[in-house]
């Protein structure tokens, strides 16, 4: 999760650069695309690696997706044109997307029920950690040894976190990988179809009463708040330097951003297990909405730092919360499908965030125009758990039947 955060932010901080130090002639729109392949990427790595998690076990996953992220994004820095960049970009954000649905898929089988949403939640406090450690490592890196630093670093990921996923990492606790290779069924075994058993584990399963409409609201709600997250985690440092800001204010409001991002993962985890994960987010997601909102205003600096905290608490948390309640409301067979589904799709609102932020910018509609469409995001995030709410309360009071329907 750390690198993910670190792969979140770190295009952000290398962006002003790759403007007007390369000689790729990029501009604001252009590099706002370039922006968007690793969310591109991580859109299709999520809903893939989902599914492959479900089907070949997690640790599998996790680590193979691991190795590719980090492969490609060392070769990010030595891309001799902005199209090869991108192409590495994408491939990169591939086996990134794999790691957040597998990853909370297993830890989700891990943990006890009761605390299920609490540790995922603080699990996913590593992205704004390693947001932070990139705004950190950028102003120290970039001034001495050049944007292409910043790629490097992830080698790290092939060097420390690979070989320690081989040594510790357990394989998932659900039967699906495990029992479809000893006797070529899944957990569905009472089904009694053989190959056929592969099927409740699908996105046909999610697609089809009685998930599909929390399927369809949960992937709704993860576009929106992705939007807000990734657009704010792509251009805020650009957007603050056009705000008059220096490079090294603009990564210490971005440290901001991801240290709110922190606390919020553990005001969540606790607000979630005390409240519920949807009734938190929602909440989360207004935070967010209003802080942005305030940016607009012109507040001073002060201020602007408080309402950065906050925007981070709100976005970030509402997406920790999110996949708090993904994993707790679909049974284990479905458990990897449906969170790649929803943060796969999800990260819709990532890959558009970056191209729309910059668009804005080209048309001339200047800082603030960023700040109300990342606002308008979150507000619809908002809008749509309450409907989340709504629908699992209406189908606990009216389902009484034993085929798992009440769960969703």
């Amino acid at each position: 999760m750390v690198f993910d955060g670190y792969d979140l932010i770190v295009y952000g901080t290398v962006q002003s650069s790759l403007i007007t130090e390369t000689g790729w002639g990029l501009n604001k729109a252009t590099a706002g695309t370039i922006g968007s392949m690793a969310f591109l990427g991580m859109m299709i790595g999520a809903i893939f690696a989902g599914r492959m998690a479900d089907s070949w076990g997690r640790r599998r996953t996790i680590l193979g997706c691991a190795v590719v992220f980090s492969i490609f994004t060392v070769l990010c820095a030595f891309a001799p044109n902005a199209a090869v960049f991108g192409v590495m970009r994408l491939l990169a954000g591939i086996g990134l997307g794999g790691l957040v649905p597998s990853a909370n898929a297993l830890v989700a089988e891990l943990v006890p029920t009761k605390w299920r949403s609490t540790i995922a939640t603080l699990m996913m406090s590593g992205v704004p950690i390693g947001g932070s450690i990139a705004a950190l490592v950028g102003i120290q890196l970039i001034p001495a040894f050049g944007w292409q630093s910043m790629f490097l670093v992830a080698v790290l990921a092939l060097v420390i976190v690979v070989p320690l996923g081989l040594k510790y990492l357990p394989e998932t606790l659900t039967p699906v990988s495990a029992a479809d290779k000893a006797a070529g069924q899944g957990p569905a075994k009472a089904a009694g179809k053989g190959r056929a058993v592969r099927e409740p584990s699908g996105f046909s399963s999610l697609l089809r009463a009685p998930y599909l409409g929390v399927s369809l609201l949960f992937a709704l709600a993860t576009i929106a708040t992705l939007f807000a997250w990734y657009g704010l985690g792509t251009w805020l440092p650009n957007l603050m330097q056009l705000a008059g800001y220096n490079l090294g204010s603009a990564l210490t409001f971005t440290l901001a951003l991801n240290l709110g991002a922190v606390a919020g993962s553990v005001i969540t985890a606790w607000a979630g297990t005390r409240f519920g994960p949807i009734p938190t987010a929602i909440a989360a997601a207004a935070v967010a909405a209003g802080a942005l909102v305030v940016l607009v205003t012109g507040p001073p600096v002060t201020v602007v730092y408080l309402m950065l905290v906050l925007a981070g608490v709100g976005t970030h948390g509402t997406q920790c919360l999110i996949i708090a309640a993904v994993a707790s409301h679909y049974p284990g067979h479905l458990r990897g499908t449906a969170l790649g589904w929803a943060l796969g799709t999800g990260r819709i609102g990532a890959v558009v965030a970056p191209q729309v932020g910059g668009l804005l910018l080209a048309a001339g509609m200047g800082v603030n125009s960023n700040f109300i469409a990342f606002a308008g995001a979150a507000a619809i995030a908002a809008v749509l758990l309450a409907a989340v709410g709504l629908k699992l309360k209406s189908k606990i009071s009216t389902s009484h039947s034993p085929t798992g329907a009440s769960n969703v």
